[in-house]
């Protein structure tokens, strides 16, 4: 059979990756009640849109091109002078002029008119109270943001609390100025250790900078000449679904309606099924063995090879993911009328006719969703598209080669740093404070747009992901902090971005190891990132 010929080339059999989790596109809640903010900046365009009561955290379906943003604030946003282009109902002072329609219907109180006649009875709301511009440009002479925190008034706040013994006995941290990228605030923040998760802020710029913000990554069918063989081809794409409803991401089923309606037109009603996940190299299993936090990495799966319904967080695997999808894949031929084979392994040729494709939303929603649930099955997937990107191996080795190279182009600080995957589940793994904070620099850069769903992914403190049940009782902190978490054992860490009491834009990084209690680290963290967002600590 042609399936067996071309199993048993020496070019077959290459292994790989891909990967699936829930969307996030951000909500932002911003302000002492109220205020969700989520922005989006096109290449040329920013906008910032605020509003929503804290009780909402909803995460949109990956509808939109790509979206990004800096951050969203108390006191306002930083974007370059000359990139920023108002858009939507803004009033001449960056008001948004729906935010005082919303905050009127929630809170029920409130301040001045802004200029306009609010209508309001004695029994209705007052007008919402005045707030700072939202746009606010960099080094511009109409800001009121304060100059930058001092390096001593953030040490007076910070200093006891990373003192916490439930830290551990090593920890770094950095604090760095957004708008000029000048390191504000230092301990150790040239020393590697162990970040954990946060290993995904640099996965995921890696990504973007190598393959760009609007790419897709695409499943498609192939027909043999001849032969009747019909080969399903794995393109990388780590949320390919099975589900029925696949809620804006590539589906498994889309496909499989395409190319049965592609094949009645040629006649054929059974074809010998096959399919090709050579697009990735080496072992499928990561260095930490069976794990339920990732599936192996396959450039062919649905649903990440979960075994539940589940979208995020560990679960149990297939141990193929490929074989897997590629019997779901045959069941909904058959319910379309085309009879398939038992599927099994192979490779396109290049004289195959592609019937059909389905593509995944662009990367930048791919990045989001990895960032806001610590997807580590996107995160490799991701490591092993950027080695395809730029002519490295696709296996770990070769993803983990690729982020470094990646990162270095963009001159980024990588001295003490190492990678060994994409996701920061392999302990030899190595990072600086230094370098996360660079990397959120990079990231809000007007230089660098394609970078900006680093910002806008990160989980926002007690609204979505990672740190949807944190923070709950930091007042002051929630829907202000946006960071990513890093958890394994004895190793805590966090690095995001925060608006500080002053209006100022900070990127920080904290890093922990040798602790003992995970639960305390992480509130000991949460409660120094507070403290930041709290500050007043301009001179």
């Amino acid at each position: 059979m042609a399936r067996v010929a071309r199993a048993v080339r020496p070019r077959l059999k290459r292994a790989a990756q891909s990967v699936k989790p829930q969307v996030t596109r951000v909500a932002q809640a911003v302000g002492p009640q109220v205020a969700r903010v989520t922005d989006a900046v096109s290449p040329r365009v920013a906008r910032l849109v605020a509003s929503v009561s804290p009780q909402v955290a909803k995460l949109p379906r990956p509808n939109k091109t790509w979206q990004f943003t800096a951050v969203a604030a108390t006191a306002g946003m930083a974007l370059a002078a000359g990139v920023v282009t108002a858009a939507g109902p803004w009033d001449s002072s960056g008001q948004r002029t729906a935010e005082r329609d919303h905050a009127v219907a929630q809170e029920r109180s409130g301040g001045v008119d802004h200029g306009r006649n609010s209508d309001t009875s004695a029994k209705a709301p007052r007008p919402a109270p005045s707030a700072a511009s939202v746009l606010v440009a960099l080094g511009g002479s109409a800001s009121t943001v304060k100059s930058a925190p001092t390096g001593t008034a953030l040490a007076d706040v910070l200093n006891p609390l990373l003192g916490n013994s439930a830290l551990g006995t090593r920890h770094t941290a950095a604090v760095v100025d957004v708008s000029t990228g000048k390191r504000l605030y230092g301990v150790g923040a040239d020393d590697a250790l162990t970040p954990a998760s946060t290993t995904k802020i640099a996965t995921a710029v890696a990504a973007l900078s190598a393959l760009g913000a609007d790419h897709r990554f695409t499943t498609r069918t192939a027909l043999e000449p001849d032969t009747k063989e019909l080969v399903l081809v794995g393109g990388g794409d780590p949320t390919l679904t099975a589900h029925k409803d696949a809620d804006g991401w590539a589906g498994l089923r889309t496909l499989a309606d395409s190319t049965a309606t592609a094949l009645k037109k040629r006649g054929t009603r059974a074809v010998t099924l096959s399919y090709d996940k050579t697009l990735y190299s080496g072992s499928e299993l990561h260095p930490i063995g069976v794990n339920e936090n990732l599936a192996p990495v396959s450039a062919l799966m649905a649903d990440e090879g979960r075994t539940d319904d589940s979208s995020s967080g560990p679960v149990r695997r297939v141990t193929d993911p490929a074989a897997d999808a590629a019997e779901k894949f045959a069941g909904f031929l058959e319910e379309r009328g085309i009879k398939t084979t038992s599927p099994g392994p192979s490779k396109a040729t290049a004289r195959a006719d592609t019937l059909a494709t389905v593509s995944s939303p662009a990367l930048s929603d791919i990045v989001e969703r990895m960032l806001t649930n610590s997807d580590n099955d996107i995160a490799e997937a991701l490591a092993r598209q950027t080695a395809v990107a730029t002519g490295k191996r696709a296996d770990f080795e070769g993803g983990a080669a690729a982020i470094a190279a990646q990162l270095a182009k963009l001159r980024l600080p990588v001295k003490g740093a190492a990678f060994n995957d994409g996701s920061g589940l392999d302990r030899a793994d190595r990072l600086t404070a230094d370098l996360l904070t660079a990397l959120l620099v990079k990231a809000g850069d007007p230089a660098h747009p394609e970078l900006r769903p680093v910002l806008t992914g990160l989980p926002i403190a007690g609204f979505t992901g990672t740190l949807t049940t944190r923070y709950t009782d930091a007042t002051g902190a929630a829907g202000v902090v946006r960071a990513k978490t890093g958890t394994l054992t004895g190793v805590n860490t966090l690095a995001g971005t925060v608006v500080d009491k002053d209006g100022q834009l900070l990127a920080f990084a904290f890093l922990a190891s040798d602790t003992t209690n995970a639960l305390e680290a992480q509130a000991a963290l949460d409660h120094t990132a507070t403290a930041l967002a709290a500050c007043g600590c301009s001179s």
